[in-house]
């Protein structure tokens, strides 16, 4: 595992234990988080410092963090060679914005950003990921697996975007919550991904999937009420209009994550070839439950995104005063 101490790299790792395989972690970090499996960690850079490595071989590597191109040619110029099949942990976000049907593998993507100076932001993270995808298929031809995940949640999700809700819909009270209802919502568990992945790996095939979840057709609707129920806290949903809350702030991405009206088809993934394959989705209701007992259990500290409470407070008195309209 090139990375895999934090949440799909860790959720991998635990899965492969399980399953009995011999596991290697390489990774830049020196302190290893005490509660998983029992597994080799070897430390390194992976731009400057793969020495390690040298002198052994895998029957397979999975990558969980290449976000340039040089990261992929530097992993295949130093252990390629001693790889015997190599996954590519890629994301959905490597297709275009606008296309006309819900996407799927073959949908177009963006040209292939080749940089090595390069912010990752919104605008280059999708480019990046294709040059990603370019490299990993030109040094791994006929033994690289690609995985394109779509938004995932699960205990140890360092984004904290599903647990805002999550913790939130659980909270009582009126929450509020962005327009449509109806609006499609794709989240996967980060296990279910992990034991796809590795199916697929021990399989040695070298296709590209789309990964999103879950099994059933989800709304924002759902997936809160699913929240809250689970909970059993009895919150009120609020359902405050797109334009409004476009006027008050023009940072929704953070305030409320995984929300996109600007892109009607972000939760709309056609995950048909992976079901195909044999992917498997446990119920929304499983992973939420499984959330809150990771959140109580570390404490449930200030999240990275998400309203806080007075934001929220103050959203819903003057959408109250507009007249909810």
């Amino acid at each position: 595992m090139v990375g895999g101490t934090q949440f799909v790299g860790r959720a991998l790792v635990e899965e492969a234990a399980r399953r009995g395989h011999d596991v290697t972690i390489f990774h830049r970090g020196t302190v290893e988080p005490d509660d998983m499996p029992a597994v080799e960690h070897v430390h390194g850079d992976r731009r400057h410092d793969l020495e390690a490595l040298g002198g052994r071989s895998w029957d397979a590597a999975v990558d969980t963090c290449a976000y340039f191109p040089a990261d992929v040619r530097e992993v295949a110029s130093a252990v390629g060679s001693t790889i015997d099949h190599y996954t590519l942990v890629s994301s959905i976000s490597v297709h275009v914005d606008g296309v006309s049907s819900p996407p799927t593998e073959e949908s177009a993507t963006h040209e292939p950003l080749f940089s090595e100076t390069a912010q990752v932001s919104m605008e280059t993270y999708g480019p990046l990921k294709v040059a990603c995808e370019v490299e990993a298929a030109k040094a791994f031809a006929g033994r690289c697996l690609t995985i394109r995940p779509g938004y995932l949640i699960g205990p140890h999700d360092p984004t904290d975007r599903f647990t805002w809700y999550v913790r939130r819909a659980a909270g009582g009270g009126e929450m509020l919550a962005p327009d449509p209802p109806d609006t499609p919502f794709q989240v996967l568990d980060v296990r279910d991904l992990a034991a796809f992945t590795l199916d697929r790996v021990e399989g040695a095939d070298d296709e590209t999937y789309g990964v999103v979840g879950p099994a059933e057709p989800c709304t924002m609707k759902d997936a809160l009420e699913t929240a809250r129920d689970v909970a059993d806290a009895g919150t009120s949903l609020a359902w405050v209009s797109e334009d409004f809350l476009q006027e008050c702030d023009d940072d929704l991405s953070r305030q409320l994550p995984l929300w996109h009206p600007q892109h009607p088809l972000a939760h709309t993934y056609d995950a048909s070839r992976a079901v195909r394959a044999g992917l498997r989705r446990r119920p929304l209701a499983d992973s939420v439950a499984d959330i809150l007992a990771w959140d109580d259990g570390r404490g449930r500290p200030a999240l990275r995104c998400g309203l806080a409470p007075d934001e929220e407070r103050e959203l819903l008195a003057a959408w109250r005063e507009r007249g909810g309209r």
